[in-house]
């Protein structure tokens, strides 16, 4: 059964992974989002060339073009994505700590996969650092961008054990096999349950 799609745009920064796995959602005609856009801020991301692979349009807007102007950047980002026609982002791997500028524009529309289960372990090393802690659960979290850094509302998260004989790299690839089917996941049930320009409200989804 096919369904009404909503455009959306993926930003990555390096292999996109992620942006893999919602390629591959996106093509199934009872998915509700198709992709108008994958963007990087690296224009020498394997990812582009991925998508490029997907029939998709890609686009590289480089950050080092705009020096430490990340607004700058920022904004030719921003008209890149209005001029696709996006009406939802997701951030797959998008290395770039946000301003405000693009964060408040598209308040309520942009979505972030983090590998942890925020609110712990904001930020970079996550793997390692669940293991510093000696934690038993880890997992990854998809949640709404707002300014803080992996502060905004959680939309989903998937749980993984932490098993006795984990390093960073075992431990993050179990992570890595949930993000590819939380995302999409969360991805489906925040575009059904109300329209994108809205906050979604979505229920906790652990896998």
């Amino acid at each position: 059964m096919s369904v009404e799609k909503t455009p959306i745009a993926i930003l990555i920064s390096g292999r996109g992974s992620n942006a893999t796995a919602l390629i591959r959602a996106c093509e199934d005609p009872s998915f509700p989002a198709r992709i108008c856009l994958v963007l990087s801020n690296n224009p020498d991301a394997p990812g582009l060339e991925m998508a490029k692979k997907a029939g998709l349009r890609t686009l590289a807007v480089n950050h080092r073009d705009f020096g430490k102007n990340r607004e700058a950047h920022e904004r030719a980002v921003h008209a890149a994505l209005t001029e696709s026609g996006a009406q939802a982002i997701c951030l797959a791997g998008y290395m770039r700590l946000l301003t405000p500028f693009l964060t408040g524009a598209w308040a309520g529309r942009m979505l972030n996969i983090h590998p942890s289960l925020l609110p712990v372990f904001p930020g970079l090393h996550t793997h390692e650092r669940a293991l510093q802690a000696g934690v038993r659960v880890h997992g990854c979290t998809v949640h709404l961008v707002t300014e803080g850094m992996d502060e905004g509302p959680i939309l989903g998260q998937a749980a993984v054990p932490v098993l006795p004989d984990d390093t960073a790299d075992t431990l993050g690839a179990r992570v890595l096999r949930q993000e590819h089917q939380l995302y999409p996941q969360v991805l489906r049930h925040f575009l059904l349950q109300r329209p994108v320009s809205a906050p979604a409200e979505c229920a906790l989804l652990v896998g």
